[in-house]
């Protein structure tokens, strides 16, 4: 196969209709565009989703939610996902290596929720109040 000779296959094109070319074309008169109105003259427009001056069904629903910006590049950490991680130090690095955090995050924070069993050693990832107490509670430490 060569790319000059390359083709459609057969019946996957069709030739341009040609409208407004008398009754016996198929398409005459009207040219498929209907009777009068603003979408049967040349020129006719109207915005995406207006309804005739009526109040459009996007305006009429109320707004609802709110997506962050931001949140694909945090990651919060519970202080029971640090218990399945063996590594001197802990890290984003680490975190991420072991599944803990998305490959996307930028920062990662580390949050009071289940039990640490261990002491860890964290570097560069912050901690909440709570979690940080148990941290040092369990004879770990934290560093900027």
């Amino acid at each position: 196969m060569k790319l000059n000779t390359m083709k459609p296959a057969a019946g996957a094109r069709h030739s341009r209709l040609r409208v407004g070319r008398g009754s016996s074309a198929g398409q005459g008169k009207t040219s498929g565009r209907g009777v009068k109105g603003q979408r049967a003259r040349k020129g006719g427009y109207h915005k995406v989703g207006f309804e005739g001056g009526q109040m459009p069904l996007q305006r009429r629903l109320p707004k609802v939610g709110f997506r962050s910006k931001i949140k694909a590049s945090r990651a919060e950490v519970r202080l029971s996902e640090l218990n399945g991680i063996d590594a001197d130090v802990i890290d984003l690095e680490v975190l991420r290596k072991a599944g803990v955090v998305d490959v996307f995050a930028k920062t990662a924070k580390v949050v009071l929720s289940g039990e640490l069993k261990k002491a860890v050693k964290l570097k560069g990832i912050k901690a909440t109040k709570g979690a940080a107490e148990a941290i040092a509670k369990a004879g770990g430490s934290l560093e900027a």
